[in-house]
């Protein structure tokens, strides 16, 4: 695999399959309250980076405060997979690093954002 490679995940169960253009290089460790809970690492991308492969209905959504994105979880095992931006000019979604292999985790810079307080980076 090299750094340009497309890289690809899965939920738990497999019902929902994604292909990244390629391996994250950074990650993002929330604490805001709802990432904490989910226990997730984010990859950032572009949309069209991201290809999903799921059966008809095979993820359900959820927003909360603003609603200003979707948290798609698989139906089926609970995974989370993504945020995407309800505003498509936002043109960035969140894959959920935790549904890719260890070996692409083991090669990013995990960085820590203070989503509960500042907005801002700790490191």
């Amino acid at each position: 695999m090299t750094a340009l490679s497309p890289v690809e995940g899965a939920c738990h169960c497999g019902a929902v399959r994604l292909t990244l253009a390629r391996a994250p290089q950074t990650l993002t460790d929330c604490n805001c309250s709802i990432c904490r809970r989910y226990g997730v690492l984010w990859a950032y991308y572009r949309p069209d980076e991201v290809e999903i492969a799921a059966g008809h209905d095979a993820t359900e959504t959820y927003a909360w405060g603003k609603a200003s994105i979707l948290f798609h979880r698989c139906r089926t095992c609970g995974c989370v997979v993504r945020w995407t931006a309800v505003d498509p000019a936002r043109n960035r979604t969140g894959v959920n690093a935790r549904l890719l292999d260890l070996g692409v985790l083991a090669t990013a810079r995990v960085r820590h954002l203070d989503g509960a307080v500042t907005e801002a980076y700790l490191d």
